[in-house]
């Protein structure tokens, strides 16, 4: 329940709104057409650059896929809070 909170909060803050409820899954769908008009080039940079991994909304949604990604938070607590302060870091 802390990563879901913790995403639910920290992801929209960062400009990945919230695209469907975080509801029965371990993942937060996200629309991130406002960083990008391509989540597959985004999510290779996000990697490379931040070393946050993410799936392009693509893998879901051949149509509208270039603007969403989905963030899993299944991992432990401690990697969530690495994973949204990199993220806060890469994105300044």
């Amino acid at each position: 329940a802390w990563n879901r909170e913790l995403l639910m909060k920290r992801l929209p803050e960062l400009g990945f709104a919230l695209a469907a409820p975080m509801d029965g899954a371990f993942y937060a769908f996200c629309d991130v057409s406002s960083l990008t008009n391509d989540s597959m080039a985004f999510a290779g940079r996000m990697l490379a650059e931040a070393h946050v991994a993410a799936t392009p909304g693509r893998d879901f949604d051949p149509l509208q896929g270039y603007r969403y990604m989905r963030f899993s938070y299944a991992g432990s607590h401690d990697e969530m809070v690495e994973a949204v302060a990199r993220l806060e870091r890469w994105l300044k």
